[in-house]
């Protein structure tokens, strides 16, 4: 099983410790690419219309002007500079060791910047978006799509894919459907069912944290993880297509 996360907008930058070491990362064949998007990220903070052009506000100028020195600002585990309301609920800090080592084997965090890190992997805090188009790189979706199917198929092959993303951010990669479930929330009043949209971390992050805590063996079918699922929540499977993944719905009480 692979959970495949999202990273938070947020981040929270280490303290102190050394440098990123590139070759320490997960999927070293996107190093090439990861440069170029970072070298292409430096320029453009370094712009006096960073803001805009990055499409933040002035209140993250410190966040902007921290991607013109991210080879030399210290890095931490991915676990620890993302943060949120996805990475909240998930709660890595209260998990046991035991359930930590499943975390580094299981989950992988789709990046702007990164392309896909492991949980464990060290990256200094950064702000950029999946969203964002970038000078000589172009959109990031577009941009990391061919590189992230070539570098992800092996990783991936044989694996029950838990799709936790977002939309921006599963644009930029499209896993097998027949063995990828997309993980959706909804709430249901009086028989009415809404989508959930900001809160649907927060379940996200909760059903990472249970897949990653419960006994026995992880869901290896959809079916499987359904009834996962269905250990906490109201929840059911729609099959999906050849071009169609599956999609799990949790449901919420209104």
């Amino acid at each position: 099983m692979l959970i495949l996360l999202p990273p938070s907008e947020g981040k929270t930058p280490a303290a102190k410790g050394p440098s990123i070491d590139w070759e320490a990362l997960s999927f070293p064949d996107l190093n090439t690419s990861r440069a170029r998007v970072l070298e292409a990220l430096g320029t453009v903070s370094a712009h006096e219309d960073a803001l805009a052009l990055l499409g933040v506000g002035a209140s993250l100028r410190d966040d902007v002007e921290r991607n013109t020195r991210l080879h030399s600002e210290p890095a931490a585990p991915a676990h620890q500079v993302y943060s949120g309301v996805l990475y909240d609920a998930l709660g890595y800090n209260s998990l046991t060791p035991t359930q930590r080592r499943k975390a580094a084997e299981s989950i992988l965090v789709i990046s702007a910047l990164w392309g896909a890190i492991g949980f464990g992997d060290h990256v200094p805090a950064y702000r950029l978006s999946m969203g964002t188009a970038l000078p000589d790189v172009g959109r990031l979706a577009s941009y990391w799509k061919p590189q992230l199917a070539a570098a992800l198929a092996k990783r991936s092959e044989g694996e029950l894919l838990v799709d936790c993303r977002s939309s921006t951010y599963a644009a930029a990669w499209t896993p097998p459907a027949d063995q990828t479930v997309t993980v959706n929330v909804f709430t249901e009043t009086k028989g009415k069912r809404t989508v959930v949209s900001h809160f649907a971390k927060h379940t996200r992050g909760e059903l990472a944290r249970h897949l990653l805590t419960r006994r026995g063996k992880a869901p290896a079918t959809p079916a499987q993880l359904l009834k996962a699922a269905s250990e906490v929540w109201t929840s059911e499977l729609v099959e999906g297509t050849a071009r169609k993944t599956h999609a799990l719905n949790i449901i919420l009480a209104g």
